[in-house]
C-alpha cells in the first residue's frame, strides 16, 4: 500500500487477528471502511463513554498508544516502530518515545541487577 502524507510503499505483515478484523470487513473498494478523521474521533468518545474511560480519545492519542504500549513495552525494536508509524527519520521516534525507552532501559537494568546477584 502507499503511505497517504508521503506517497512512499509500506508493507506491514499484520498480526492474525488484524486478518480477522479485515477479513470480516472487507468489500470490493477498500479493505476497511474509510471515514474521516473527524468520524473516527467521534467513534472513539462513544467508545470511551461505554467503557468509562475519563478521557479525550483521538487518533493521534490511539496511535501514540499503539506505539508505547502495544509496541515500546513489548520490546518491538525502535526502527520497526519508526516504520510502522510513518516517520521519515528515526530520530522523530526517538525525539517522541524517548521517555518510553527510558523507563525499558530501567526496567532492563533492574532485571540485569537481579540475574548478577
Amino acid at each position: 500500500m502507499y503511505r497517504q502524507k508521503t506517497n512512499g510503499v509500506v508493507s506491514v505483515p499484520l498480526l492474525s487477528r488484524a486478518k480477522e478484523v479485515l477479513a470480516k470487513y472487507k468489500n470490493d473498494d477498500n479493505l476497511l471502511p474509510v471515514i474521516s478523521n473527524q468520524k473516527f474521533n467521534s467513534y472513539l468518545k462513544e467508545i470511551a463513554e461505554i467503557v468509562n474511560i475519563d478521557k479525550r480519545l483521538t487518533h493521534h492519542i490511539a496511535r501514540k498508544t499503539f506505539a508505547t504500549t502495544v509496541l515500546l513495552y513489548n520490546d518491538v525494536p525502535m526502527e520497526i516502530v519508526s516504520e510502522l508509524l510513518g516517520h521519515s527519520k528515526m530520530q522523530i521516534t526517538q525525539k517522541h518515545y524517548a521517555k518510553v525507552v527510558q523507563k525499558s532501559v530501567s526496567s532492563v537494568m533492574l532485571d540485569l541487577e537481579i540475574k548478577l546477584k
